[in-house]
């Protein structure tokens, strides 16, 4: 099932295209006048056939640009250059391979289907190198495109900023500008589970393994950043990296990609990010605030009397990855570990309600995290992940309820099939559910302001001194 990032980007790329598009996508890469400019397609087309293009260009500015350039015999002029230079060749040849290897992340079967565009020797069309290019491809094809053509658009924006947000679970990229009103706008927003945190509560250690895994996906990261002109990468984490005995194997797979080293912050500096990131440009009068970042490590209560200033804070170690490891053997989870799992729970919520005393005196609850957005989404019956359908609307108690007994009821590959699941995010989902419903219950609290900003954009906020 396609898994759009907004409903609004589906119609804007159908407008681009010039037809509907055949396979599922993802915008990754936007314009700086705020239109997709790249999307990540599904390795099948709507029939389940092989869709040879990962990364395709679709801002019509940039086809007819590269359209030129082609049009000029560059294309020619490049497979003589493979032809003939080894060292370029070689570089070609990597390109391809890494765009295999980034198709087979999301369908390892698909890694024989050729490399940028399908192809597996050679240049053969500049518009998906390009493309690769912008989307963080290592692409030497694609760079010397960016060389002859860029900028694509004039624009009026300010110095470009990127922030990864590393989780236990999961590993996010947001670029951003500020425009001439002040406002932030969006130039790449990602995720990709990478599951970096697997096994730490156990073993008390990174696995290479995990952090190998990771740090494919943060090279692409920042490669993408610098294609679109941020100069630097901050690169923030959390809860699995300063649980870990070994957080110098997870920074040493950062300096390979960036200048400076990560910054491992605790668990009282995540909360005030979230807060600022869940509840920046919310009404004052809304207040208190009571923010809840479930994380797949840690989770994180907050309250606030004005948006973006935490004043009471706590980080609990309750996530998801944390909680299933040590509650959920059995999938379907078995009634017994269900009840386990809400004892683990409720102990945490003892922990929270002694550490921030002013968690009752909360008017409006806030829901921040892949887990309260991904209950919306089942509780509004949405066919696919829409941001602009989930930010800050509201998910009651009962409906919260009711899409956990679901989930409870499910396998994880069940789980994992729903069309608004994130990859990687089906066998951690009923424990992210319950914390997020047991806390609703614990605090007699009857909706939540389910927010998808959350500590990703108070990363950005905090970089940029706005809030």
């Amino acid at each position: 099932m396609p898994r759009e990032h907004r409903a609004s980007d589906v119609e804007a790329v159908r407008e681009q295209l010039g037809r509907a598009p055949t396979t599922g996508f993802q915008v990754i890469v936007r314009c700086s006048v705020g239109h997709p400019l790249v999307i990540r397609n599904e390795p099948l087309d709507e029939l389940g056939d092989p869709f040879p293009t990962t990364f395709w260009l679709t801002c019509p500015d940039a086809v007819r640009a590269v359209s030129r350039l082609e049009a000029g015999g560059e294309i020619g002029r490049l497979n003589e250059r493979y032809d003939h230079d080894p060292e370029f060749r070689a570089a070609v040849d990597r390109a391809h391979e890494e765009a295999a290897e980034e198709r087979a992340r999301m369908m390892p079967d698909a890694r024989g289907w050729g490399g940028v565009g399908g192809t597996r020797q050679g240049i053969k069309c500049l518009h998906a190198h390009y493309a690769n290019h912008l989307a963080g491809g290592d692409d030497v094809v694609g760079a010397a495109v960016a060389s002859e053509l860029e900028p694509i658009h004039a624009d009026e924006l300010g110095a470009r900023i990127a922030v990864v947000d590393q989780g236990t679970h999961s590993c996010r990229l947001l670029v951003v500008a500020r425009a001439a009103d002040g406002e932030l706008v969006e130039l790449a927003n990602d995720m990709v589970i990478t599951a970096l945190g697997a096994g730490v509560d156990a073993t008390g250690v990174l696995d290479p393994v995990a952090v190998d895994r990771n740090e494919r996906v943060l090279a692409r990261y920042v490669r993408r950043a610098r294609a679109l002109g941020a100069p630097t990468v901050h690169v923030t984490a959390t809860s699995a990296v300063r649980d870990a005995s070994n957080p110098e194997l997870y920074v040493a797979s950062v300096l390979r990609h960036v200048d400076t080293e990560p910054c491992v912050i605790d668990g009282a500096e995540e909360a005030r990010l979230s807060f600022l990131g869940g509840t920046f440009g919310l009404p004052t009068e809304d207040g208190p605030f009571l923010v809840l970042d479930i994380g797949g490590g840690s989770t994180e209560f907050v309250v606030g009397r004005e948006p973006g200033l935490a004043e009471q804070r706590v980080s609990t170690q309750m996530g998801s990855v944390r909680m299933t490891e040590r509650a959920i053997f059995t999938d379907p989870p078995a009634p017994g570990e269900l009840d386990q799992l809400r004892r683990l729970i409720a102990e945490r919520l003892d922990e929270a309600e002694v550490a921030v005393p002013e968690i009752h005196t909360a008017r409006t609850f806030v829901a921040v995290s892949g887990t309260a957005t991904t209950f919306q989404a089942i509780a509004l019956g949405l066919e696919r992940d829409d941001p602009d359908r989930i930010h800050r609307t509201w998910l009651g108690i009962a409906d919260a309820e009711r899409v956990l007994d679901e989930l409870c009821r499910m396998t994880a590959a069940e789980r994992s099939a729903m069309p608004v699941m994130a990859p990687g995010r089906g066998g951690v989902i009923v424990t992210g559910g319950a914390i997020l419903v047991g806390t609703m219950r614990r605090f007699g609290i009857e909706r939540a302001l389910v927010s998808e900003t959350d500590i990703l954009w108070g990363l950005a906020y905090d970089a940029l001194g706005v809030g």
